[in-house]
């Protein structure tokens, strides 16, 4: 079996020489099956850089959430929306600006938002406050909207056949890696210096991506001429961010007005986004593609699997620091076995894929993730050893590795390049709106676990009559708040620290419950719904036959009566 040395190889030997031709539906060409780019090697590096730009910015945050939630007393509510926010402005933005990139120009977008996102880091670590920070993230996260789609867009656009497998297979095995290395960056700053010195982590990078992108990255490649759907691009930004947030503000006590309005109006923008996509001459997310089989099973397929992945990161960092006493360095670097192995699974994915097809690759990594899932449920406690996090990360690890490939090649695989935006839109919700909602969901469980627990031992307590209604309420926000309570009265303080953690693993197995239950469901849909190998290329080779076909054909020809459930 070959490992990723071979694989980049495989992938990147086009070489020097060698120019995109497209087929009549837009796509490159594909004698002898494979084809890629002039400069593969600078381009595909080029794309990576951008993507690991995103992927960083993405994962820094998690790491120094206790030093936020000290610095700034906030509540776990308000770490959730810091650590949420970065995924909640990539996935509400992320279809309305893979439109515009497909029509105005996906490099444009790619350097105009690794551009933007210089500032907002600068933004993010010198905020004053934790509502500064939220907003910095919230446009942190729609520069990458701009760059980070783009990259699969034109992996799409510049590859075809097995070395686009492959590619994708380096862009998605590297992109979560690199993701899963920032929290040992960021804690190592941690331990040097502030907690806004996590956000400065991608500038050089940036800086390196933005040449690189400028230079090697071609300008206009199978780019649609139709005009961008304006309102459903504003819907779509309204109804992902509603939704997103609905979920996040379920658990904070009185602000049912506020959950019900936010949740109200994610339903109405999701109605008014679907009327809209059915009526638009040129919509900006085509249902009739979109309602292929392939296509939404592997994005929904894709939701649960990076979504449970950074559900789990988000958790386990605070278990790992409040719980375990880890350093920022050390609860950064538990994640390591994660990363290498996404790296390594990755080539062992795209071949699975070409050998076992689709289905049979995604549930493999389903299993790894219910496998990853299980030890944090069993094995995580007070007193756990590093063996014991290690082995929950490192299944989490092999699971995605396994499973992003699929999903990602799925998607991109069964649009036509001239809609490669839709496609790479899709494959970035997968992991931003994934981990958006995962992160609120199991966010939401973990606060409303840890706040009844909580109550119960104040309650149970000698005295607790006694303690104030805001001290209890502080004691009952977060594991950073109890520590702020410890702090005014160092006579309770090792008695508040102990009822705190317990607290905490009383939250975090009911989150870690919800991220298993993710994961079954997503894994009945792909086992239940997702074409085997054979009739998966019968599929594929319809979609390709429908979008090379004449308008007339597409209408009433015997094309559109393939299987497209």
């Amino acid at each position: 079996m070959r490992g990723p040395g071979d694989l980049l190889g495989s992938v990147l030997s086009t070489g020097g020489n060698m120019t995109v031709t497209t087929t009549p539906s837009g796509a490159p060409a594909d004698p002898g099956g494979a084809t890629g780019p002039a400069r593969a090697r600078l381009v595909l590096a080029s794309l990576i850089l951008v993507a690991a730009v995103a992927n960083l910015n993405l994962a820094v945050a998690n790491v120094a959430l206790p030093d936020i939630g000290r610095a700034f007393d906030a509540a776990q509510t308000g770490l959730d929306l810091i650590a949420v926010g970065y995924s909640l402005g990539l996935a509400a933005s992320v279809l309305y600006l893979g439109a515009l990139g497909d029509r105005y120009g996906r490099k444009m977008m790619l350097v105009l938002g690794v551009s933007l996102s210089v500032p907002v880091c600068l933004l993010a670590a010198y905020s004053p406050n934790a509502g500064v920070l939220v907003i910095a993230r919230l446009i942190g996260g729609l520069s990458a909207g701009m760059a980070y789609p783009t990259t699969l867009a034109l992996i799409t656009a510049l590859w075809a056949g097995t070395r686009r497998t492959h590619a994708i297979a380096l862009w998605s095995g590297i992109g979560a890696a690199i993701s899963s290395l920032g929290p040992v960056i960021s804690g190592w700053l941690l331990e040097k210096f502030w907690w806004g010195s996590v956000f400065l982590i991608t500038l050089p990078l940036a800086a390196v991506a933005l040449v690189m992108a400028i230079v090697y990255v071609p300008g206009h490649v199978n780019e649609t001429t139709d005009p961008v759907d304006n309102i459903g691009g504003i819907l779509s930004v309204l109804m992902i961010a509603a939704i997103v947030l609905a979920i996040n503000f379920a658990p904070v006590p009185d602000e049912g007005v506020l959950i019900l309005v936010m949740a109200a109006t994610g339903a109405a923008a999701v109605a008014a986004f679907v009327i809209r996509q059915r009526r638009a001459r040129a919509p900006l997310y085509d249902l009739h593609i979109a309602g292929r089989r392939i296509f939404w099973v592997a994005a929904t397929a894709g939701i649960a699997v990076f979504g449970t992945l950074m559900g789990a990161m988000f958790v386990g960092q605070q278990f790992l620091q409040n719980v375990l006493g880890y350093s920022p360095l050390a609860a950064g670097a538990s994640i390591l076995p994660a990363a290498v192995l996404m790296v390594v699974v990755a080539p062992w994915s795209a071949k699975l894929v070409g050998v076992r097809g689709s289905r049979f690759t995604l549930l493999t990594g389903y299993l790894f993730c219910l496998l990853g899932f299980l030890a944090m449920l069993l094995l995580w406690r007070e007193n756990s050893s590093y063996w014991e996090v290690g082995l929950g990360y490192a299944f989490m690890g092999i699971g995605v590795g396994f499973a992003g490939t699929p999903a990602s090649h799925s998607l991109t695989g069964s649009v036509p390049v001239r809609r490669a935006g839709m496609a790479s839109g899709t494959a970035d919700l997968q992991r931003d709106l994934g981990g958006a909602v995962m992160q609120s969901i199991l966010g939401a469980v973990l606060t409303a676990g840890y706040a009844a627990a909580f109550a119960k031992t104040i309650a149970a307590a000698p005295g607790g009559q006694q303690i104030s209604t805001s001290v209890q309420n502080q004691l009952e926000k977060s594991f950073d708040g109890a520590q702020a309570v410890a702090q005014r009265y160092p006579q309770y303080a090792g008695k508040i620290t102990v009822a705190a953690k317990s607290a905490f693993l009383a939250g975090d197995q009911w989150a870690y419950l919800t991220g298993i239950v993710a994961v079954l469901l997503g894994a009945a849909i792909v086992f239940f719904l997702f074409p085997k190998k054979r009739h998966e290329e019968e599929l594929l080779a319809a979609y390709q036959a429908e979008d090379t076909a004449g308008p007339g054909q597409r209408r009433g020809g015997p094309l559109l009566s393939a299987p497209q459930l």
